[in-house]
């Protein structure tokens, strides 16, 4: 596997562009397309919100239903959620308009949308806006790094992963980008997340891939405990690779997974390492579990503990609060057993053994906790299961963020 740069318009094929169409933030690029010059096959995983944005609604058939996809159409500031049938509607036009631009069926248009609950789309801006963009389309990495910005709300910074294979003797090569910041918890999570890639594979094994493998990505990361109405994860491939088709789960199908998978952690970590007001990455690593399932569900629960992530910021080696995060997560362990470990670039120390803490320095604690990427490793000395998640620091800017939010 050699990781390359860009993001969706890496794959053979595929084109992406950004316009500024004013939904909702002034002077700043806030629409998107990405578009395959020859039609995809196409999988989706979305939100498990009873609460379902009307953009997910329409992914979702278009999945379903539809053989073959050809172009995502994105907007931020606005998330198209909670807006009756007005908004289904609003789906249906920015679909017809985009399909007129390119000259493909309305069916094969996908739609995202992120921001703020309960407005309604000025319509005619995001139709506008996509005129615009279908004029704008390119392919290399400029265009796939404007898209990738456009997307961003309460984002730092822009996310895009890229790596390349080969299956088949062809080469194949898996891209993508993907924006999230607050309301992010696991079983999808306001994020929205393009994969591109030129592999040829059937649409079932492709549906079967994605949805093994976001259970180990992105439903394992957490910024709030929000689980968004508007989550969508999008994969397309259209085949310009070449490789003999993969319709079944042999070695192509193998390496494809292990592709497909490299490029979901790592959009899906950029996500956690971003959280809204977040300063640092906070990892935690469970090994030696009795279930996979068990690792899981210790690894969440540290990650997802407002204490914890308040003592990550702090840079303070609390471990009573991992502990305690350990002991609801609903798993039955002996304390006295597990091992706990806080590590990053600057080290790794022991900080809790045999039930009580162990013989460590505060200060060099501290200074492993002082770096922007912070892991907890917990061997449970259980078996042989192990499991990792990823949230961030709870910091003072959180709140200010999202106190304002919508003004």
């Amino acid at each position: 596997m050699e990781i390359i740069a860009g993001g969706v318009t890496a794959a053979k094929g595929f084109l992406a562009a950004a316009a500024e169409a004013g939904i909702k933030y002034q002077n700043r690029k806030d629409m998107a397309l990405v578009y395959s010059d020859t039609p995809c096959r196409a999988a989706g995983v979305f939100t498990s919100n009873v609460v379902k944005a009307a953009p997910v609604l329409w992914d979702q058939r278009v999945v379903k239903n539809s053989w073959e996809a050809q172009a995502v159409v994105i907007n931020s500031g606005i998330a198209n959620a909670c807006t009756g049938k007005l908004g289904d509607e609003y789906c249906w036009e920015t679909a017809r308009e985009t399909a007129d631009a390119l000259n493909i069926e309305a069916d094969s248009v996908l739609i995202a949308s992120t921001g703020v609950i309960g407005m309604q789309l000025p319509i005619a801006k995001l139709t506008a806006g996509v005129r615009s963009l279908a004029k704008l389309l390119a392919g290399g990495e400029e265009a796939g790094t404007q898209a990738a910005q456009a997307i961003m709300t309460t984002d730092t910074r822009s996310k895009q992963a890229a790596v390349r294979v080969t299956i088949g003797g062809r080469e194949v090569t898996v891209g993508g980008m993907c924006k999230g910041s607050g309301m992010i918890h696991p079983n999808m999570c306001t994020m929205l997340a393009f994969v591109t890639t030129d592999v040829n594979i059937s649409r079932e094994l492709l549906q079967e891939a994605l949805s093994e493998d976001v259970k180990d990505t992105f439903n394992m990361i957490s910024v709030d405990g929000d689980t968004s109405t508007n989550d969508t994860l999008l994969v397309l491939a259209n085949g310009q690779a070449q490789n003999p088709e993969i319709t079944e789960k042999n070695v192509d199908y193998e390496i494809f997974v292990q592709a497909l998978h490299y490029v979901n952690e790592e959009l899906a970590k950029k996500i956690a390492g971003d959280g809204e007001g977040a300063t640092a990455l906070f990892e935690a690593h469970v090994i030696h579990a009795d279930t996979k399932e068990h690792a899981k569900t210790l690894a969440k629960s540290v990650i997802t503990s407002s204490l914890t992530k308040a003592a990550i910021f702090g840079h303070d080696a609390n471990w009573g609060r991992i502990l305690c995060a350990l002991g609801y997560a609903g798993v039955n362990f002996d304390p006295n057993r597990i091992e706990l470990y806080l590590e990053s670039e600057a080290g790794k120390i022991l900080i809790f053994r045999d039930g009580m803490a162990a013989d460590y320095s505060e200060e060099e604690a501290t200074r492993i906790l002082s770096c922007s990427e912070v892991t907890a490793l917990v061997d449970m000395k259980m078996g042989e299961a192990e499991a990792t998640a990823w949230g961030c620091d709870l910091s003072y800017d959180y709140v200010k963020i999202n106190a304002d939010y919508r003004s």
